[in-house]
């Protein structure tokens, strides 16, 4: 009996130490987590909040909403949807075409889509305004017909879209290449069409991640600052971003008015991107209920 026992509980404490987890327990990892969480994110957060209402009621709406800073929002805020826009369709074709079809010179595309990730955003501010620029490599061909990219709000458009793009199409890219074929040699069998295929079969799937990369390259413009703020010309009330607003009142220690615009930025793009996250989760619902 007693070798039996020992032969049965040898396995059991086998087993006991196969079930233990490299990470610590849930408790611990939680405990780490809300711990990184609260000094990474929610304590500089709630200091911006706090800041703010040292400020009054009628002291933060003349903060927020003199004719300057309201100038500064529809700039900021319209050139980060046409950006993120613009960066959504061409993101999409770009992804498409790194996973769909092969070509010479492929991985020099491919590592290129990352460059605005690794280009300081001042280097991409000053590379952009020296070809755009009136006597820039296009934009000296562009002046004659009238057109000028820079020092405007159109070169503020253009920044934003060179510092968005990686995140569309790194984000579609892996969907893509995990889509599977054979649904699209179905639909095709059936007799659908290229663009039916597409709309019915291929959008469906990738329309979650592609509503994720437009939402984080439409956050990433909110609070762009270097690659702007060389090509936008600055001029108040024309082409002066919100970022430059906070750093002109934080220069003037203005340290609540700064807070408080920076407040108005960070509750817009919250309620933004929480539309977004339930765009995404009917999406998926939708997806699933067809399937």
């Amino acid at each position: 009996m007693g070798a039996a026992s020992i032969a049965v509980s040898a396995p059991q404490g086998a087993r006991k130490r196969a079930t233990r987890r490299v990470l610590p327990g849930f408790h611990l990892a939680l405990g780490y987590t809300l711990f990184y969480l609260s000094v990474i994110v929610l304590i500089p957060l709630s200091a911006l909040v706090f800041k703010t209402f040292t400020l009054t009621w009628d002291q933060f709406v003349v903060a927020v909403s003199s004719p300057r800073v309201m100038a500064s929002y529809r700039l900021t805020f319209g050139a980060s949807l046409i950006a993120a826009s613009v960066n959504a369709v061409f993101g999409l074709l770009l992804a498409w075409v790194l996973v769909r079809y092969p070509f010479p010179g492929k991985k020099m595309v491919d590592a290129l889509v990352d460059l605005p990730f690794a280009l300081p955003t001042a280097v991409a501010g000053i590379s952009l305004t020296a070809l755009l620029a009136s006597n820039g490599w296009v934009g000296a061909l562009l002046v004659p017909y009238g057109i000028n990219l820079a020092f405007n709000p159109n070169g503020v458009v253009i920044a934003l879209i060179f510092i968005g793009l990686p995140f569309v199409v790194r984000t579609v890219q892996p969907v893509l290449e995990d889509a599977e074929k054979e649904l699209e040699e179905a639909a095709t069998c059936l007799g659908a069409s290229r663009w039916q295929t597409f709309r019915y079969v291929i959008f469906p799937t990738i329309a979650p991640a592609l509503l994720t990369g437009f939402a984080m390259a439409f956050a990433r413009a909110i609070g762009e600052y270097g690659s702007v703020i060389f090509i936008a010309g600055n001029m108040p009330m024309v082409s002066e971003i919100t970022p430059l607003i906070i750093i002109g009142k934080l220069e003037q220690y203005d340290y609540a008015g700064a807070t408080a615009v920076a407040v108005v930025l960070l509750v817009i793009s919250f309620v933004l991107l929480l539309v977004i996250n339930g765009l995404q989760a009917w999406q998926r619902r939708r997806s699933g209920a067809s399937a």
